[in-house]
């Protein structure tokens, strides 16, 4: 089975830290965390569809700034959430620009964003068309963990608290997979093309099983949903990413990662210190290796990477790494999923 959802750091353990979520067969990605971006290319941050902030320091947040330039004079429009406070803050971005040369007529860039609190959500939109001045007042909506619901996909996040601010841990979970049955192509003498994306996307839309697909690769030839469903695709469960970062080791920061990252795939989490230092990590409220490796395995975590490693490490590159993979392991063994 060929995944769909490619996820990869965007800088090495010691630099700021960041995700980029690759959808394959898609023109989009999905960003989490926006710090130091210089490590990605314009054409890959030209992808990123949706960006999901933990919180605003600035190495979390900087590089909105590069989003907001390179996607200017675009048509275009992205989605943005973050914590409580976080429309001031990006208010405060786009503030701190004159925009007097920008108009409709050089294309409308649109930032769709999101403050999320414990129990609400705010929502506001920013064009460059109106020079990033909303035309609406904050619109709300209960917050019950979901930020993001599309028929293939969903994001869910939890609040953390990092030192006495909210912080967002984040999952991003594909609903299903569809797996393409050469077999069942051959069957019907049906070649592979573009037309298996259609079919894929009708699927995932919950199209009527009298939806027309059009095989034009096949000479042409005209199929209803029903028709090819059976024969040429089997539906398997789709894959679960979860990432955490700057959450102190509290019982609550424990409870909304293990549930926020429940029987994830894959866990990209934090350890910016050794458990050897791990006084030094409560005091600025980050895990250990050792505690993220633990972290890991009570939410049933298949695998794990680590990053966001603190610089006091860097003669030692490998050691939190090898920690955090020793307590995950050992973990397993005390909390089987």
């Amino acid at each position: 089975m060929r995944p769909t959802l490619h996820p990869r750091l965007v800088n090495g353990p010691f630099a700021d830290p960041g995700l980029m979520v690759d959808f394959l067969f898609e023109k989009r990605s999905f960003l989490f965390d926006a710090g130091d971006l210089s490590a990605m290319t314009n054409r890959e941050l030209l992808r990123v569809s949706h960006l999901f902030v933990g919180h605003t320091h600035m190495d979390h947040f900087i590089g909105f700034d590069r989003l907001l330039r390179i996607f200017l004079g675009k048509n275009r429009e992205m989605h943005i959430f973050g914590p409580e406070g976080f429309l001031d803050c990006v208010r405060g971005k786009l503030a701190g620009y004159t925009w007097n040369l920008v108009s409709g007529d050089s294309g409308n860039f649109t930032i769709h964003a999101c403050e999320v609190g414990c129990e609400r959500m705010g929502f506001q939109s920013y064009s460059s068309g109106n020079r990033f001045i909303p035309t609406a007042p904050i619109r709300q909506e209960t917050f019950e963990g979901d930020l993001l619901r599309e028929p293939a996909v969903g994001v869910t996040a939890a609040i953390l608290d990092h030192g006495g601010i909210p912080c967002l841990c984040f999952s991003l979970t594909e609903r299903f997979h569809i797996n393409i049955v050469n077999v069942g192509l051959d069957r019907l003498g049906l070649p592979v093309g573009p037309w298996l994306e259609t079919f894929k996307t009708a699927v995932v839309q919950g199209r009527p099983d009298d939806w027309p697909i059009d095989v034009p690769e096949g000479g042409g030839q005209s199929f209803q949903l029903a028709d090819l469903r059976p024969v040429i695709s089997r539906i398997t469960p789709g894959r679960k990413i979860a990432y955490v970062v700057d959450a102190a080791w509290t019982p609550a920061n424990m409870h909304a990662i293990a549930e926020t990252a429940r029987n994830c795939d894959h866990l990209f989490i934090e350890a910016s210190f050794s458990d050897d230092d791990r006084a030094m990590a409560a005091r600025k409220h980050h895990l250990t290796a050792a505690q993220a490796g633990r972290m890991a395995a009570m939410a049933g975590a298949k695998k794990i990477t680590v990053f966001h490693f603190s610089p006091r490490y860097s003669d030692r590159p490998d050691c939190l790494a090898a920690e955090a993979q020793a307590a995950f392991e050992n973990g397993r063994r005390h909390f089987p999923t």
